[in-house]
């Protein structure tokens, strides 16, 4: 049969799509996937009634509530799912800027599940598992030279965990000063992450927002304004979430620090920067690094994921516990240091994402890493200069060369046609692909941020910029075709009217049939 030429990328795409209910309304009273043996005689004679080796305060009033399913029906029921799921596995994913969707090696998933991994627990005798807190060491010692901090902890479970974290610590340090209460106010700016404004809110702190000049960079002079004796510190993202790098990043600290204030970066967006410069360059006190995104380590839908924390030497004795130290032969879970604020999170961190990542580094090397950096910002630059050419497409502020990421705007293309960012969400999910919109409140109008990583290729890209030269043509000529979207896909068209009313959230199908089924 002759293979029939494609004359462009876009793909006829049509997914799966089920119907398929929760896992609950499939409960069926009395059907098993699996029905355990009862238990011998002699060992319950031995043994007792296991129940009572539980105590009293910790057993249920009632067996829990999950659904009785047969395995036959479990097993289709995931599956279908998982047809009904797009993912870096299976689509160009470039369109999650901010997240890193990068390629995974899959030697890395399958160390992750040798039995010596899939079988550790965090309450073991150091003495038996020394390889991992090896790796947990080793991982330690690479991210100090990534990034110049003197002391790592892979505790928190998340950046937003390891910013409040980051809050904590200076909040701990003025205090250890005298100085706690004099100094009440955070700045960072608006570009940067909301969870750098809300973290340091949640520690009690007053949020000073820099907003951005002309260009889309943070503002030098507002800041010299804004910092005074109640200065306690200075977050901010660079590059931040448009993708602008900050290259004067080191008079802002300067300022921050004669002023007597604390300075820490979030580096959530460090692919593109890997072995070109540093935290402790820049002057920051305080890092972290989401392994879950630049170190290739999956998300896991919000967990398991670690926000690898790092901090200069003034401050290591704020850090979390248990640390992990090595006296030249043997490993060992040092407690909480004496003025440490606490455990963010239970145990040390995710084992299995310290793995992937200490794998990933180790694999590269510090060239290897520098590689990253570099083919990451070549192929936003690439997209940028594409996407810059299709009509309704512009970005704001800074013009010329992005870092890794860029927010763009659909802005003049809404105007001129009615179809809006969130129109052309849906209609990308036609083509197998996806794109994210924007942090709110969209400072950028009608935005989408795009992150082509390292891991796609020339042809990658072009096939996702097509799909969106596709979609403006169809705007400009057919734009309901666009608002109607989708038509291949299983994602629903919302009415998110009431999404700011907290008592319309249902967060579980329990509260969900309280709220509908009060009765």
């Amino acid at each position: 049969m002759k293979r029939i030429r494609r004359d462009h990328k876009v793909r006829n795409f049509h997914q799966a799509k089920w119907d398929e209910p929760v896992v609950f309304e499939l409960h069926r009273p009395g059907e098993r996937g699996v029905i355990p043996p009862r238990t011998e005689a002699g060992i319950a004679g031995a043994v007792g009634e296991s129940e009572s080796l539980i105590p009293a305060s910790m057993r249920r009033a009632e067996a829990p509530k999950l659904p009785e399913i047969g395995q036959a029906k479990v097993l289709r029921h995931y599956l279908r799912l998982s047809q009904e799921t797009l993912g870096s596995d299976l689509n160009v994913e470039i369109g999650q800027g901010t997240c890193t969707m990068k390629y995974i090696p899959r030697i890395n998933e399958m160390l992750i599940r040798t039995p010596h991994m899939m079988e550790l627990h965090p309450l073991q005798d150091t003495g038996t598992v020394q390889g991992m807190l090896e790796i947990f060491h080793k991982l330690d010692l690479a991210m100090r030279e990534i990034s110049g901090m003197d002391a790592f902890t892979f505790q928190p479970s998340s950046g937003t965990q390891a910013l409040l974290a980051m809050a904590s610590i200076v909040r701990a340090y003025h205090d250890s000063r005298g100085e706690g209460d004099q100094r009440d106010e955070i700045i960072t700016t608006i570009f940067s992450h909301p969870s750098q404004a809300a973290t340091a809110a949640v520690k009690g702190y007053k949020i000073i927002t820099l907003h951005p000049d002309e260009d889309g960079f943070p503002d030098l002079e507002k800041l010299k304004q804004a910092v005074s004796p109640r200065t306690a510190g200075f977050v901010v993202a660079n590059p931040e979430d448009t993708g602008i790098y900050n290259p004067r990043i080191r008079e802002f600290t300067d300022v921050v620090h004669a002023a007597g204030g604390v300075c820490y970066y979030d580096q959530a967006n460090a692919n593109g920067l890997l072995g070109i410069t540093r935290a402790k360059e820049a002057g920051f006190d305080m890092c972290f690094f989401n392994l879950h995104k630049t170190f290739a380590a999956p998300h896991m839908c919000g967990g398991p994921a670690t926000g690898a924390l790092g901090v200069a030497e003034p401050f290591k004795r704020f850090l979390p516990g248990p640390l992990v130290t090595f006296d030249g032969s043997r490993y060992e879970l040092q407690g909480q240091p004496h003025e440490s604020i606490g455990k963010v999170r239970s145990f040390y961190g995710v084992a299995q994402t310290v793995l992937r990542s200490y794998a990933w580094i180790m694999s590269l090397g510090a060239e290897g890493l520098k590689d990253v950096a570099r083919i990451a910002v070549l192929n936003n630059n690439y997209l940028y200069h594409k996407i810059l050419r299709i009509r309704g497409a512009s970005a704001p502020y800074i013009k010329g060369r992005r870092l890794e990421q860029v927010r763009y705007s659909w802005q003049r293309l809404t105007e001129e046609t009615g179809v809006t960012t969130e129109d052309i969400t849906r209609r990308m999910c036609d083509f197998g692909l996806h794109y994210w919109t924007s942090h709110h409140p969209y400072i950028v109008p009608q935005p989408f941020t795009l992150e082509p990583t390292e891991s796609y290729s020339k042809e990658d890209l072009d096939e996702y910029i097509q799909a969106l030269e596709h979609i403006s043509n169809e705007a400009y000529t057919n734009p309901d075709i666009v608002k109607s979207a989708p038509h291949n896909s299983t994602v629903h068209r919302n009415d998110e009217s009431s999404l700011d009313d907290p008592k319309t959230w249902c967060i579980t199908w329990r509260s969900y049939l309280k709220k509908t089924q009060p009765n």
